[in-house]
Formats: C-alpha cells, sequence, structure tokens
C-alpha cells in the first residue's frame, strides 16, 4: 500500500496531466521538448513536519518541485505564461487533491532564457508545490 507521501505525488502527477503540455515524474530532461511544453514533477522534500499529541499527528509542508520548460518558434514568452498560468488554474480547481491534502499551493517562479545550440531556446522554471498534508506516522 502506497503511502500518504506517495498518494498524494501521484495525485499531483494525475492532477497536472490534465494540462496539454507532457508530464513526466523523476525523469530526466528529454531530448526533444513536446510543442505544448514539458512539465517534470520531482518529488522534493517533506521538510521536517510539526508534530501535535492526542492523537500523535505529524503536518507536513512538503515542497515538490515542477520543472516547467518550452521551446517555441513563435513567442517562447507567451507560450511559457499559457503553461505557466495553466499550472495555476489547475492546482487552484481542486487545492486539496481530492480531499488528500489540506492545502496546496505553488510559489511563484523565476523564469530563465537557456540557449541549446543548434535549436530554438528553451525557456525554464522551477515552480515550487507546497502539499500540506497530515499522517499518523512520518514513514507512512
Amino acid at each position: 500500500m502506497p503511502t500518504t507521501r506517495e498518494t498524494i505525488l501521484a495525485a499531483l502527477q494525475a492532477r497536472l496531466q490534465l494540462l496539454a503540455a507532457t508530464v513526466l515524474r523523476d525523469e530526466v530532461l528529454p531530448e526533444r521538448i513536446p510543442l505544448a511544453g514539458l512539465i517534470i514533477l520531482r518529488d522534493g522534500q517533506p521538510g521536517e513536519p510539526e508534530v501535535t499529541l492526542s492523537p500523535l499527528r505529524y503536518h507536513f509542508q512538503h515542497r515538490a518541485e515542477l520543472e516547467v520548460i518550452v521551446q517555441s518558434a513563435n513567442d517562447r514568452a507567451t507560450a511559457f505564461d499559457t503553461l505557466i498560468a495553466a499550472i495555476g488554474t489547475a492546482l487552484a480547481a481542486d487545492r486539496t487533491l481530492s480531499g488528500l491534502c489540506d492545502w496546496v499551493e505553488a510559489e511563484a517562479p523565476t523564469s530563465v532564457d537557456l540557449p541549446v545550440e543548434g535549436a530554438l531556446s528553451l525557456k525554464a522554471a522551477v515552480v515550487t508545490v507546497v502539499l500540506h498534508y497530515t499522517t499518523a506516522d512520518p514513514l507512512a
């Protein structure tokens, strides 16, 4: 049976797969970026939980990361902005991932342009997604 953490990360990935962009999890950057863009979900860090007693509960603010990448011949900035906005809309539509989390929120990205020799430049950013959830065991 998967842990709470794995269940939540899988639900986040499923939520993102509703977008037009290709969504991967913990994969290396492929040689080609799909036209609609690419999102690579990195598991990130659950961090140090806050603990409450009676009953014993561990409250995590897990920081997963989304590597968001576009490569477009037309307007890379617009394609990137559209994909970032779509991620925000997808997360806002279900802030609890169907009740698995207490709250899901994304932090603002800082984008960079990455030159690629012999190809179109990439526009990329890491978007941190904070997953607030509670477990009865730190390994659950």
